[in-house]
């Protein structure tokens, strides 16, 4: 954020809230000497990478789909950037770094994207990619999982914890002759 201060010539002033330089306001809108936002009302960003630890291995493509849902619908209506980032009140630069997955969307901003969009946020999570019930019936489909199914809701936790160590054993060290 910046605090903006009389114009010089056809130059705009700036002054960091972070660190207190001021400077002209540059055209990337990042102070020169912290490289913070001098955006006034740019919300902060969750940045992916930190999140792609957490989420689990099934679901690490899942903040690219929401990249990919949202610049696809944003491009079925029609819409630039920043025509869709006026509509949603935030600079162009934030709709730029959730379309180009370097910033994962909080949830206002998810509700204020559907808004934009004119969509629900359901049906703009689910354009981002299969739901976890097609996931699951797409599994219960193939007649091996179906047939292990049958078998896996008789066994206890230790069984369970037991029959996974064989076949993970069995990936990862598969024997000649089998």
């Amino acid at each position: 954020m910046a605090t903006t201060l009389a114009p010089v010539d056809s130059r705009e002033v700036v002054r960091c809230d972070q660190c207190h330089l001021v400077q002209f306001k540059t055209t990337n809108n990042l102070c020169r000497r912290c490289r913070t936002s001098l955006d006034e009302d740019e919300p902060e960003p969750i940045f992916a990478p930190s999140l792609q630890i957490a989420v689990p291995a099934t679901s690490s493509h899942c903040e690219v789909r929401v990249a990919q849902a949202i610049r696809s619908l944003r491009l079925r209506g029609g819409l630039s950037q920043r025509q869709l980032a006026l509509r949603m009140g935030v600079p162009r630069t934030y709709v730029s770094k959730i379309e180009n997955d370097k910033a994962t969307p909080t949830l206002s901003s998810l509700n204020r994207l559907a808004t934009a969009l004119e969509v629900s946020i359901p049906d703009l999570l689910r354009a981002c990619g299969p739901s976890r019930e097609d996931e699951i019936n797409e599994l219960l489909a193939d007649p091996f999982v179906a047939e292990l199914l049958e078998f896996t809701s008789k066994l206890n936790a230790m069984q369970l914890s037991s029959v996974l160590a064989q076949v993970r054993d069995m990936v990862l060290h598969p024997r000649r002759g089998a």
